[in-house]
């Protein structure tokens, strides 16, 4: 099969319109309508439905496009390992990091040694929500991600790497029991500002507010980082962190750190990958230098 047609698909499907594509691509219309009516006539399925809006993917043509990813990423990974066979590796790798984890504080580390180590790698960094990152995995786009452990998914396959508590991260004008653990139970009236509960921090620590029988006191609902960083400095509330990521991301010298307790609240972190579709020699490198940073990696 001639992949320039999957290509062509793929780009029609993303942009939601044949003209579109085309002027994305730079080819005529006729010739992208061609691509489209030639892998229908191979598939005998109707893939595009057509309307004055665009076009849309039938149930075939979403299954089509789920594995033309697939084909069209492993293809330009062959195309890499064999440009560089017998030199250093190269090439793109996209991994992407949970926002508010200990992926915040691999973040520059794990560059930094991409850099040293592998000059001709590039390396995208993409901080998204667990469930973005692992359908990213799932259908190529992304190569592996360091995000909070969402239990058993299709199509992707977790390395349990670490576990970290939560802590109470808070500005000093914020009321804060004192001492240097707080009870869930003391926390009733603390302010809280939180991911959104698609967020795995969000779940977690409403599953401890109602083994402690309280209810959070939520007043914003934050999913950017330098957003959390500007509200918390400000006294506009408490957040809640695993104590890596709240050292990278926040001025916790000059904030009211203390660790959650009665019930401590744990997270799980871990590295995950396709379970289908094997790395190039470039992701592999990644790979085995997040393993490296995380065995020396002290929060």
């Amino acid at each position: 099969m001639d992949t320039r047609r999957l290509y062509s698909f793929v780009k029609i499907v993303d942009a939601g319109s044949i003209t579109r594509a085309a002027d994305i691509l730079r080819i005529a219309q006729p010739a992208l309508s061609q691509h489209v009516s030639m892998l229908e006539r191979d598939f005998k399925q109707q893939l595009l439905i057509r309307s004055k809006r665009g076009v849309a993917p039938t149930e075939a043509g979403r299954a089509l496009y789920r594995h033309a990813q697939l084909i069209l990423r492993q293809v330009e990974q062959a195309q890499a390992a064999v440009s560089v066979s017998g030199r250093a590796p190269a090439g793109s790798v996209s991994v992407g990091l949970a926002p508010y984890s200990t992926g915040a504080a691999l973040a520059l580390p794990l560059l930094r040694a991409v850099r040293e180590r592998y000059p001709d790698i590039v390396l995208h960094i993409n901080e998204n929500f667990g469930g973005v990152i692992s359908e990213a995995i799932m259908t190529g786009r992304m190569d592996m991600a360091f995000i909070y452990d969402a239990g058993p998914i299709r199509g992707v396959q977790f390395e349990p790497m670490r576990t970290e508590e939560l802590f109470l991260v808070a500005g000093p004008g914020c009321a804060v029991p004192g001492g240097d653990e707080v009870a869930v139970g003391d926390l009733a009236e603390v302010g809280l500002l939180l991911p959104s509960r698609i967020h795995t921090i969000r779940r977690v620590v409403e599953a401890a507010f109602a083994r402690a029988e309280v209810e959070p006191r939520v007043v914003g609902e934050i999913e950017s980082v330098l957003t959390l960083v500007s509200a918390v400095g400000a006294d506009l509330g408490a957040t809640v962190l695993p104590w890596s990521a709240a050292r990278a991301i926040l001025d916790t010298e000059h904030l009211v750190v203390r660790r959650i307790v009665d019930p401590v609240i744990e997270v799980k972190l871990s590295l995950c990958t396709s379970d289908h579709q094997p790395l190039s020699e470039a992701a592999l490198a990644v790979h085995d230098l997040f393993h490296e940073l995380i065995a020396t990696f002290r929060p």
